[in-house]
């Protein structure tokens, strides 16, 4: 059995769930967060005596230290925390953007900074960040997250410089067939997108949570942006 702890931060929801119950049933322990502390104890508890949940907001980095203090010794930790957004220029709305970079450019660095006394200082040890293809595809209404998304790979170089021997390494994903936010879109929604996918299918949240997990754990990965669309970014 491992005797490892991943903390994966959002991992109440979507992919951040599945990856939860994929390090659970690999034999390691998980600490799952989510905004709200009592679903979050909810969610942790239908996982199993092997998770722990822990109220965090990464968008008020101030409170992060805290929050964080019931945390031990890990030797892992996902960044799945996202907000989706479309804020165009001309109805650019100054809150939900300095909000949104806020949550992952400082939240995700501040919750780096504040865990590094318990990250174990391996090359065993992984760190990922999640972007996604909007920095390279973008779309009306995706300035900020393409800008965000695009700052993650900055942080993913200055991190595995800095944290090395741990690894840092930042997952894209494309559009993601089966998670919760495309699932539930009209009939017909995806078409377009799976027609222009080479095969015709969609990424699935079992390949983003297997990117993860290699991403985790392989000793020769680090400062490596990976994408997980299936190919979709060439037709």
């Amino acid at each position: 059995m491992s005797d490892r702890t991943i903390v994966v931060v959002g991992g109440t929801s979507g992919i951040g769930l599945e990856l939860a119950k994929d390090c659970i049933d690999r034999g390691d322990s998980v600490v799952i967060t989510g905004r709200d502390q009592s679903r979050t104890e909810e969610i942790a508890a239908s996982l199993g005596p092997k998770a722990t949940g822990i109220a965090l907001d990464i968008s008020e980095p101030r409170s992060i230290a805290e929050q964080l203090k019931p945390v031990g010794q890990a030797h892992g930790l996902v960044l799945a925390a996202i907000e989706r957004d479309q804020n165009t220029i001309r109805d650019y709305d100054i809150e939900r953007a300095i909000r949104l970079v806020t949550l992952k450019l400082v939240g995700y660095t501040e919750t780096i900074h504040t865990l590094l006394d318990r990250l174990d200082p391996t090359v065993d040890t992984g760190i990922v960040l999640f972007g996604g293809r909007a920095k390279d595809l973008p779309y009306p209404g995706s300035t900020t997250v393409s800008s965000i998304n695009g700052g993650v790979t900055g942080l993913v170089n200055t991190l595995a410089l800095e944290l090395a021997p741990m690894r840092v390494n930042a997952l894209h994903p494309g559009i993601i067939g089966d998670s919760p936010f495309w699932a539930n879109k009209p009939e017909g929604v995806l078409d377009g997108y799976e027609s222009r996918t080479p095969g015709g299918k969609l990424a699935t949240m079992a390949d983003v949570v297997d990117a993860t997990q290699f991403l985790l754990r392989n000793r020769g990965v680090s400062a490596v942006n990976l994408y997980v669309d299936r190919g979709w970014s060439i037709t």
